[in-house]
């Protein structure tokens, strides 16, 4: 299994979200080590703030990780679906697995074009702080699909 899962995304920490999102934390730690980088959104005009925001990301990912962007054109995967990617990934890949959500605008298209992955959660446009929390809940279900605990409830 992969040493560690990294969350890592632009935005500003706000109280409500972090109670949440750090309930999912202490959930998948129970499987295996997570931890959150926060880089700060940047300010200007478009195409320099997702510059800025790149580079901050690729200065924050840990060397060498398996690199996530999410991304609405990625691909899109049920949760049974991303609980076989994630066992096989964190499998064959011994390093952090890293996923990367932008700030309200996104991710530099270069670099989600230098990830490895990209995943979509889903056709809707959804404010960076909700991806987060939406992303933990499905990698907490995952995990616990892949340990054989009754959490998820597949369709009727």
């Amino acid at each position: 299994m992969s040493r560690e899962i990294v969350i890592l995304w632009a935005g500003r920490q706000r109280k409500e979200w972090e109670i949440l999102c750090a309930d999912y934390r202490r959930r998948i730690g129970r499987f295996l080590p997570i931890s959150e980088r926060v880089v700060r959104p940047s300010r200007g005009p478009r195409p320099q703030r997702l510059s800025r925001e790149a580079d901050s990301f690729a200065a924050a990912l840990p060397d060498p990780a398996w690199t996530v962007a999410l991304d609405r054109r990625g691909r899109q995967r049920s949760s049974t679906d991303l609980a076989g990617w994630l066992e096989r990934t964190a499998d064959a890949w011994p390093h952090p697995i890293a996923f990367v959500i932008g700030s309200d605008l996104g991710i530099e298209p270069g670099f989600v074009s230098d990830c490895r992955e990209r995943l979509s959660l889903g056709r809707l446009t959804l404010p960076h702080e909700l991806a987060r929390l939406v992303l933990y809940e499905q990698l907490y279900r995952g995990l616990c699909i892949n340990a054989g605990i009754k959490y998820h409830r597949g369709p009727s």
